[in-house]
């Protein structure tokens, strides 16, 4: 009876068809030998064991999916031999989200051991040192003096500051290399090994903080009390001798702890600038240094905070100047020198480099520091470059995304071609190169791969590329749905394409209720590749039996620029149009049962499901998380105002009938579906007030509405994992219980 139940064609986890089993088991064998019919045997009872061992992975549950480790950087050291990894974990005791720092080193094989090199929880965006013998990193975890220090003398309104920190490759505990009062927002290493250059917001002394708190007590003076950043340096030798005198436990003076709180002691003030420093980078032969800037703010009103800027480092004294290298509508970021001193590339997330201000796909550029001229490189590349590498030749090296897949490409000039290296279907996220070898890192996922860190000999090897992590081993072990692209014709022809997940073991069924999950940018897009947080949770709603329709509307990346602009000044209209197409024919074709569909989203993806449920009643039920409902307090509550202003055609004064005609809040009367709303108290993305409003409308129609707001969250809920955690599991409550299909019971049950 086991064997004619496999005639029905259930796929082994090699992809073989089960009715091989069947049919070997049931051939007359008359003239075949003993041997052959105890090799079919051992061979159908093996392939039997794998399928039920595939069939036996149980489901993931959501304590398990919030445990899953992110991997936010990798670093591979000069020499190639050993990676810096940066992770990313929920702590549940602690309530934050543990930021840890690993070492990954070759014992002399292929072979290697991974060890936890930090254990505060509070470390990130560490760096080697060029003769790979420290790792430099940011940290504001609290500082070893304040636990000798007396009672009386501790702030406990004062909250630690991200500072820099160095730790030998050898072992041994890390150190601070700078304190004071102000963060530290970048560094960098001098090519030597010997010094560190970092940006703070430009230090007061005591003096004058005492004269601002005297005359302004606790007021906000909204602009006029920011400040620019200072750009300082401090050598290798002055930090270890500075902490070998801390080691002594000798008292501080009272001189002593004045003076800390105006600056690092032993740094030296390099230059000055008006605006935030966001990134620094040293040139290879250490005469000069470039770094780029965004608002003292950080609150995006304009363009004009965001340029890059080089500082001669071979000048001297108080006279040194940075010279602003671009004059553009751009925002550069991320710049890194080329071997030959001369050319800065930086990339470019939001703006325009050639033209007026328009929200692009990531591009990648270089610039002439000397005369100034700049070139884009992967030109004629239809999607996204992401954070890139560069190569000891001068190259390009970085992930790039085409529809759903994301894939690694590298070019070696301006003009050459744009060449996708052989790589495993999916998403590699991250890439790093080193100076002295071949080698290359990558963070790589898909659907069922599990995020983690994998080492290659060389670019051309990705597909020989070993993992060196196993971050999140635990999901191999379980159930994961399936996924596949899917494409549908809008109505004015154009072709738009989605992600279609499906509840494990229904990969392909049919008749499936159906869940649309809209993911925000709109500049962004979902593909092949694995994610497990608050605000991409497929994975755990397909766990739950829901087909997860994600589309990537006009609008999205990795289809060109053309299609990226086509929701201008149409900015919910038409990329709604798309996606309720795209609901349309997966109900025509048989996939989505039409008594059965949700929809949802967060960000824009919020925005998206607000209009969308005063478009049509076909949804059950939806859940919408910060997403706006008008426009225009959103525009002035915004701290992207140039981005909103972009998309719909001018600021409100400027485009007030569009304001009004792609908002959502002028059509609730027309809303007839349950909605449950999720907002962060503090976000200034899109303004908590935006939820308020939305609830407020629901509620007085009459239509079931419940709102969540987190204490403490800006836009993305970064601040305590239980936030993201209680979100997606009433999500899925609330979906479930307005489906009304019966389904099973939920695996989403928190402890």
């Amino acid at each position: 009876m086991l064997f004619t139940r496999f005639r029905k064609g259930l796929t082994l986890p090699n992809g073989r068809s089960t009715v091989y089993i069947a049919s070997l088991l049931n051939t007359p064998m008359p003239n075949r030998k003993p041997f052959f019919l105890v090799a079919a045997l051992f061979l159908n009872l093996q392939l039997l064991s794998l399928f039920l061992a595939a069939a036996s992975k149980p489901p993931i549950t959501l304590d398990e999916f919030f445990n899953a480790v992110a991997i936010d950087g990798v670093k591979l050291s000069p020499d190639g031999r050993s990676v810096l990894i940066a992770t990313d974990r929920a702590d549940w005791k602690q309530e934050i989200f543990r930021k840890d720092l690993w070492l990954y080193r070759e014992n002399g094989t292929l072979d290697g051991s991974l060890v936890q090199l930090t254990q505060s929880g509070h470390d990130s965006d560490a760096a080697w040192s060029p003769d790979g013998r420290w790792i430099a990193f940011l940290s504001d975890r609290k500082p070893a003096t304040e636990d000798k220090a007396e009672p009386e003398q501790k702030d406990s309104s004062s909250k630690p500051v991200s500072q820099i920190y160095l730790i030998s490759v050898d072992g041994g505990e890390a150190f601070p290399v700078t304190s004071g009062d102000e963060e530290v927002h970048t560094f960098a290493w001098s090519p030597d090994s010997r010094s560190v250059y970092f940006a703070t917001r430009t230090p007061w002394s005591k003096k004058q903080k005492d004269a601002y708190k005297k005359e302004w007590n606790d007021v906000n003076q909204y602009r006029e009390a920011e400040r620019g950043d200072a750009i300082a340096s401090i050598t290798l030798q002055d930090a270890l001798a500075r902490h070998v005198s801390e080691d002594t436990k000798q008292p501080k003076t009272l001189e002593t702890q004045i003076s800390e709180t105006e600056g690092t002691p032993g740094s030296r003030l390099l230059v000055s600038t008006t605006h935030a420093v966001d990134h620094i980078a040293v040139s290879p032969d250490g005469r000069k240094l470039a770094f780029n800037t965004v608002p003292v703010s950080r609150r995006l009103e304009g363009v004009e905070a965001y340029e890059l800027y080089l500082v001669n480092l071979t000048d001297s004294g108080p006279a040194r100047v940075a010279r602003q290298l671009t004059h553009n509508q751009a925002l550069e970021q991320e710049p890194h020198w080329a071997p030959d001193n001369r050319h800065l590339f930086f990339r470019v997330d939001l703006g325009s480099v050639e033209l007026k201000y328009q929200d692009t796909q990531s591009r990648v550029y270089s610039i002439d520091v000397d005369s100034g001229q700049a070139q884009q490189w992967a030109g004629t590349f239809g999607g996204p470059v992401a954070p890139y590498a560069v190569t000891a030749q001068g190259g390009l090296l970085a992930p790039a995304r085409l529809g759903t897949q994301q894939q690694i490409y590298s070019q070696a000039g301006p003009t050459s071609n744009f060449d996708k290296k052989s790589g495993w279907p999916g998403t590699y996220d991250s890439i790093s190169t080193a100076e002295h070898s071949p080698r290359v890192a990558v963070v790589y996922s898909s659907l069922q791969r599990p995020t983690e860190v994998y080492l290659a000999e060389s670019a051309d090897r990705l597909e020989q590329a070993r993992p060196i992590t196993a971050f999140n081993k635990l999901f191999t072990e379980r159930e994961l749905p399936q996924g596949k692209a899917y494409r549908w014709t809008a109505d004015d022809g154009t072709s738009v394409e989605g992600m279609l997940i499906y509840p494990p073991g229904q990969f392909g069924g049919k008749h499936l209720r159906m869940l649309t999950l809209i993911h925000g940018g709109p500049a962004d897009a979902d593909g092949d590749r694995f994610e497990m947080d608050w605000y991409q949770w497929s994975t755990l709603a397909a766990t739950n039996g829901w087909l997860v329709f994600q589309p990537n509307y006009r609008g999205s990346s990795g289809y060109g620029d053309k299609f990226l602009h086509e929701i201008v000044p149409h900015l919910v209209s038409r990329p709604g149009k798309d996606i309720l197409e795209g609901v349309d024919a997966l109900v025509k074709d048989g996939t989505a049962d039409p008594q059965h569909l949700a929809i949802g989203g967060y960000s824009y993806g919020g925005y998206m499901t607000n209009w969308l449920i005063t478009q049509t009643t076909r949804f059950k039920s939806a859940v919408s998380g910060a997403g706006a409902v008008e426009h225009a307090a959103n525009w002035g509550n915004d701290d992207l105002t140039f981005d909103d202003a972009f998309y719909l055609g001018g600021n409100p004064w400027e485009a007030p009938q569009m304001y009004n005609d792609e908002a959502a809040l002028f059509q609730m009367n027309k809303v007839k579906t349950p909605t449950h709303v999720v907002a962060g108290a503090e976000d200034n993305r899109v303004a908590v007030s935006e939820n308020y409003l939305l609830e407020h409308a629901l509620h007085a129609l009459g239509v079931p509405t419940t709102l969540l707001i987190f204490p403490g969250e800006n836009h993305p809920l970064n601040k305590n994992p239980w936030h993201g955690k209680i979100k997606v599991r009433e999500e899925l409550k609330w979906i479930n219980k307005y489906d009304g299909s019966g389904a099973p019971p939920s695996t989403a049950t928190a402890q």
